[in-house]
């Protein structure tokens, strides 16, 4: 009765792990996607002449924010404020 029992818990803990695993595909896909939007936007950011005088930490910021979804503008408000400034 013992054995039969352990190898049930052995049973209910495999299916248990298999279930945890696949859940987690699409959350390792969804975090595997961010990363390349992520590290594309720094990319492109760096390329950018605008954004030359930029620390990495503003830059890594937008790209945060650009990732996810979170600037709508195609200007940047920083850019209006230094132009209205002008």
């Amino acid at each position: 009765m013992g054995e039969s029992l352990q190898k049930a818990f052995f049973g209910v803990m495999a299916l248990g792990i298999s279930c945890i695993a696949i859940e987690l595909v699409p959350v390792s896909r969804q975090a595997a996607s961010w990363n390349r939007c992520f590290d594309n936007t720094v990319k492109w950011i760096d390329e950018k002449v605008t954004f030359k005088g930029w620390d990495q930490d503003a830059k890594e910021s937008l790209a945060v924010g650009v990732c996810n979804g979170a600037v709508y503008e195609p200007k940047l408000k920083s850019q209006e404020i230094e132009d209205s400034k002008s």
